[in-house]
């Protein structure tokens, strides 16, 4: 064989390869198309089969944001339809943002995770059968320290002893560290210990150290934030069977803001539900965590404090800080992530670290009926997402 012909055989043969490439990547391309043309279908019928205001949602495949969408509407006196612009309460999904902001302040040397939360708030945090059992803040951010939310969780009054004389009230049987049992109060005595830690307001500490470094647009303050940007939040009354506007959902509490007490009154923000974000926002927080910590070129906490975050505490609950891991959202899929429910508002956040991808689905607005663990309409909603980006 002559070197010439031998050249071209070498030519015609990078020549199909080439057009093999492409005719895969078209191919790839229809199959791709087909399934999100898929996805409005069946969002559809979820509407169809439940009562739901509003989705929205966000997918993220192979570290790339591959799908945003809204259906429904943010505004129903106004028949105004959702967008992916919207931004809502994302109620206890926030919990993340708050445990993230802990295991800044540990790895810069301010906090240690088996430190006395007695010292970390200011008054004393003890179980009135077990004094001598310290809780640290280990068992409140699992949600391990026998803590409940009897009392109520949006003052810390409701746990000092020197302002509630109920507040052996706001502790279980068990002892700390035997027991699991969710609670709110644990989280936003949290987020008063990344304040009183910090020095820096605890809105402003969030803003500061994550959204900001993220380059998301949210946050705790509803002062701070556009209003014209905020999806109207309704709760299904059932015995009208309509949906009710709750206007508490966005309530700015400008005036006990005016009169904020540093280290003390931190649950005006609620760190355990408050964060303001949008689907799409919120999928690039979940790129972090699912990323250990890292998003595009920023570090937001190291590989070591997000795999924490993301390692169960009780082999039953399957909690970390703030993060669960479940199959059960997705049957037999393990993913890792958090939901959250407040004024009729129903979220999801839920990602696999190791196949790098997640979903993120909002309601605001839905029957609030559940099917296992789960909220059903926004279990639908994931569902169909993963089974056309993800699954196939």
């Amino acid at each position: 064989m002559t070197q010439e012909l031998s050249t071209c055989l070498i030519i015609n043969t990078m020549k199909k390869k080439i057009i093999y490439f492409f005719v895969f990547l078209v191919l790839l391309s229809v199959k791709t198309i087909a399934q999100v043309e898929n996805i409005a279908p069946a969002i559809q019928q979820i509407f169809k089969e439940e009562k739901v205001v509003g989705l929205s949602v966000a997918v993220v495949k192979d570290n790339k944001i591959i799908y945003t969408n809204s259906f429904g509407t943010s505004n129903l006196e106004k028949g105004t339809p959702l967008n992916n612009n919207n931004i809502f309460r994302i109620a206890s999904i926030s919990k993340s943002f708050s445990a993230t902001s802990i295991m800044q302040l540990i790895e810069a040397g301010k906090l240690d995770l088996d430190e006395d939360v007695s010292n970390l708030v200011g008054f004393p945090i003890r179980h009135p059968k077990y004094p001598e059992t310290i809780i640290t803040l280990r068992l409140l951010m699992s949600h391990q320290s026998s803590i409940n939310d009897s009392e109520g969780y949006f003052s810390l009054d409701n746990i000092n002893p020197a302002k509630n004389p109920n507040w052996q009230k706001c502790y279980n049987d068990y002892e700390p560290g035997k027991g699991y049992q969710y609670c709110n109060l644990n989280y936003n005595m949290i987020g008063t210990i990344v304040e009183r830690t910090s020095g820096e307001r605890f809105d402003q500490y969030v803003k500061h150290h994550i959204l900001d470094p993220l380059k998301l647009y949210g946050g705790y303050c509803v002062d701070s934030l556009d209003k014209t940007r905020f999806a109207n939040i309704y709760e299904y009354n059932a015995d009208s069977a309509k949906f009710i506007i709750s206007p508490n959902a966005y309530a700015p509490r400008s005036e006990e803001i005016s009169n904020y007490t540093m280290g003390y009154t931190t649950p005006i923000f609620s760190p355990t539900g408050g964060m303001k974000i949008s689907a799409t926002d919120l999928a690039k927080y979940m790129s972090m965590h699912m990323n250990y910590g890292i998003y595009k070129d920023g570090r937001i906490i190291t590989r070591k404090s997000a795999k924490l975050m993301q390692t169960p505490f009780s082999n039953v609950e399957q909690y970390g800080f703030a993060l669960e891991n479940t199959t059960s959202m997705v049957d037999g899929v393990r993913l890792v992530g958090h939901t959250g429910s407040a004024y009729g508002l129903f979220s999801a956040m839920f990602f696999d670290p190791k196949k790098k991808y997640g979903i993120v689905v909002i309601s605001n607005g839905c029957h609030p009926a559940y099917k296992g663990d789960y909220n059903n309409v926004i279990k639908k909603a994931v569902n169909v997402l993963y089974e056309n980006l993800i699954a196939h």
